[in-house]
């Protein structure tokens, strides 16, 4: 599966993360394009950011997070880098520690290992 393919598989899986990843990536980019299915990756961590920060509970992306895990144990290196560097380095962005730590949570072990190699560090501190 490429990047493209994994565009279309996740907008026809994830109606709802979809409609609220567009939002945001519209108001960044001002314009949908497949061609750019990439970054749009980066919205779909946006918007699951703006979730955090609501206080969405964390349970509502858990099936978001496996999709991920398992695309990227099963994917090309485009597909790799794309959940590395657009999704996972872009999540926990300006969310609070509080809001952060049910996603943390529930985030698979092998995206935490990508968030933390990329941020050196955790985005929440347990006591």
């Amino acid at each position: 599966m490429s990047v493209l393919d994994m565009y279309s598989d996740f907008r026809c899986r994830f109606a709802e993360v979809t409609q609220k990843a567009d939002q945001a990536h519209l108001k960044l980019w001002g314009d949908l394009d497949p061609e750019y299915a990439y970054s749009w990756f980066e919205s779909v961590a946006k918007a699951i950011n703006i979730e955090m920060n609501k206080g969405t509970p964390s349970a509502h992306y858990i099936d978001v997070f496996k999709y991920f895990e398992t695309q990227y144990k099963c994917g090309i290196d485009e597909v790799k880098d794309c959940i590395d560097v657009s999704f996972t380095e872009n999540l926990f962005w300006q969310v609070s520690v509080v809001n952060a730590q049910g996603y943390w949570h529930v985030l698979p072990e092998l995206l935490k290992t990508l968030y933390i190699d990329f941020h050196d560090n955790f985005p929440i501190y347990n006591s």
